[in-house]
């Protein structure tokens, strides 16, 4: 009886094996190509650009964080602000010196990095990840294109 039943289920396992998969119809999913586009300022802030979001979120450089050494306190601009590109609109304290924060880019702040506060050393440990300063809605995405690229803010930077 047991062999009868072992050959029964290997007969019917292999069937099923062998049986062709039937697909769902395919389905083409929404595609939407998002661009993040990095840009840098003379004053050593930077910019990621979202085109999809038409967001870009500002950081200072690794180059700005390693001049200005440990950083003590970060004062950042408030949500809801409307920043015309080049306007201060915040400040660096470190040890060593205090530098202000300029908009690299036209808009409104739509998010500042809280985190900051309680931990600004951030800003050194993490300058374009977890120490970003604030997001912007994008006014004019043509400034982008005013900023410089990085080989640019590279040669900058040696100059």
């Amino acid at each position: 009886m047991f062999p009868a039943l072992r050959q029964g289920f290997r007969s019917t396992s292999l069937r099923a094996a062998r049986r062709p998969a039937v697909s769902a119809p395919f389905r083409a999913s929404p595609f939407v190509r998002t661009l993040v586009t990095k840009r840098y300022t003379q004053d050593h802030e930077a910019v990621a650009f979202d085109d999809a979001t038409m967001t870009g979120t500002v950081y200072i450089t690794d180059y700005a964080q390693s001049s200005l050494g440990d950083v003590v306190f970060v004062e950042l601009p408030t949500e809801g602000t409307e920043v015309t590109q080049g306007d201060q609109i915040g400040a660096v304290e470190s040890v060593k010196a205090a530098s202000d924060i300029y908009a690299p880019i036209s808009g409104t702040v739509e998010a500042v990095n809280t985190g900051l506060a309680d931990k600004p050393g951030l800003l050194n440990q993490s300058p374009e990840d977890k120490g970003w300063l604030c997001k912007i809605k994008v006014k004019d995405a043509a400034e982008i294109d005013s900023l410089m690229e990085e080989a640019a803010y590279k040669a900058h930077c040696e100059s």
